[in-house]
């Protein structure tokens, strides 16, 4: 399945669209079905709510996440480092070129932090999924290396999702003697990324970034916020894809 197909049909089945279809769908039974109706639009709403509220979607975050622990080096060694890529910044015209994204960027600060105390190779991986002219893993080579001075031993360019990291990263490093691994991404991303990269072949250290925080409780994490929609569509995307990947 291509990897617009696969955006498609999961921006359908992640809030707000798919609670806005289920508004629509009430919306459009109530003047036959008007007890159906009134419980779907309400049902659409509350749970529209209930996504936008900061308190509730960063605690579905942490629940994915799991308690956040840092990693000790000595106690679980490995081979080689391999980065997940995060995303495009586009046109960046301040760098005269694409870019890697904010998140990418956060996982590569932890990778470099990484490097430099294990002195472990580093992987990158991460194709084109929307036919950019320069790969993520292309991209996040240049950062880390001309912003980070940190060096990069192999780039894997032709996965573009998660699970062709894991396929496509396996034989790069086969070659290379190397199975167990520490995996940089962030921490909402771990659960799944670790699943597959260890149906590929490899032994996994989790090494999970950017974990979900917040500074303090008070009226506004119970008030509907659009970083809260944010966090809700990121713990769908997640919920679904770990329930995909079952299936193949």
């Amino acid at each position: 399945m291509s990897w617009f197909v696969t955006n498609l049909i999961s921006t359908l089945l992640m809030p707000p669209l798919s609670l806005l279809l289920l508004a629509g769908i009430g919306l459009g039974i109530g003047r036959w079905y008007p007890r159906w109706g009134r419980g779907l639009l309400t049902s659409a709403l509350l749970l529209l709510w209930l996504c936008a509220t900061p308190y509730f979607a960063e605690g579905a975050l942490h629940w994915l996440e799991g308690p956040p622990t840092a990693l000790d080096t000595h106690a679980q060694p490995a081979d080689a480092i391999v980065v997940l890529g995060g995303g495009t910044y586009f046109n960046a015209v301040e760098y005269g070129t694409d870019t890697v994204s904010d998140a990418a960027l956060m996982r590569l600060r932890y990778a470099a932090k990484l490097q430099r105390e294990t002195g472990k190779p580093i992987l990158v991986t991460g194709g084109t999924p929307l036919e950019n002219a320069l790969s993520e893993a292309q991209q996040m080579k240049t950062v880390l290396q001309q912003e980070f001075n940190i060096p990069v031993r192999w780039t894997e360019e032709a996965s573009v999702n998660t699970l062709q990291n894991a396929r496509f990263s396996y034989p790069v490093l086969q070659q290379a003697g190397i199975k167990r691994i520490y995996l940089v991404t962030h921490a909402w991303h771990m659960r799944r990324a670790a699943q597959l990269f260890r149906a590929a072949g490899f032994e996994v250290v989790a090494t999970p970034t950017a974990f979900t925080t917040r500074y303090q409780t008070n009226v506004l994490s119970f008030l509907p916020r659009a970083e809260g929609l944010r966090n809700s569509k990121i713990f769908v995307h997640e919920i679904l894809g770990l329930l995909w990947y079952q299936i193949l």
